[in-house]
């Protein structure tokens, strides 16, 4: 079975590969440009910083025989990002912006293993019901928005104010496993084999 390494810190995403079976997997977290051109598309900025991790990976992994996962979640509200917050009055404003609406949340995922290197992109909209400034404030206290996109986590406390999603419910949290599992079956990583599994 080749090695698999998990190009990223996310805990989110380390829950989901564990969810599907794949306990032993090492993780790096590659050091990549994650700046881009104003006139890129989503699915084009998600797609260009998750080639650059998984390139910075193979760099430190040093096994040319690796499949390498690395992925990167967007918030995107009227076509602009939303990033992680830098503080309490950020996230506010964010989340203010996000209440009774509808945003995409945007992940490119890359799957590389040697000189081969596969990119997909997921997008999923996510409809906020309204919220009030006590819910907003209440949640901003629990901590729950500062390392994540958008200010929001859907498997956390924001769940109450999701109304609706429209698309991959794991896509919003960081990693879209259908998407992923199709990616990882053409690199011939069998996610029912008992070999895989242990």
């Amino acid at each position: 079975m080749s090695k698999i390494i998990l190009a990223s810190q996310s805990p989110r995403r380390k829950q989901l590969l564990t969810q599907i079976g794949i306990r032993n997997f090492e993780i790096l977290v590659p050091e990549a440009d994650e700046t881009f051109g104003a006139s890129l598309s989503p699915e084009e900025i998600v797609s260009s910083i998750c080639r650059r991790k998984s390139e910075a990976a193979r760099t430190l992994a040093g096994d040319p025989d690796a499949v390498i996962i690395s992925a990167d979640t967007m918030v995107f509200l009227d076509g602009l990002r939303l990033g992680k917050p830098r503080d309490q009055v950020d996230a506010f404003t964010m989340l203010s912006a996000l209440s009774g609406r509808t945003h995409q949340v945007c992940t490119g995922v890359t799957v590389s293993r040697g000189e081969r290197m596969e990119t997909k992109t997921e997008s999923t909209a996510v409809t906020f019901r309204s919220l009030t400034q006590d819910e907003i404030w209440g949640y901003i206290r629990t901590g729950e928005p500062f390392d994540k996109a958008g200010s929001y986590g859907v498997q956390g406390k924001a769940a109450l104010f999701v109304r609706r999603i429209e698309g991959d419910y794991f896509n919003v949290m960081g990693l879209p496993l259908f998407l992923l599992g199709g990616m990882l079956a053409d690199f011939g990583v069998k996610l029912f084999s008992e070999e895989e599994l242990h």
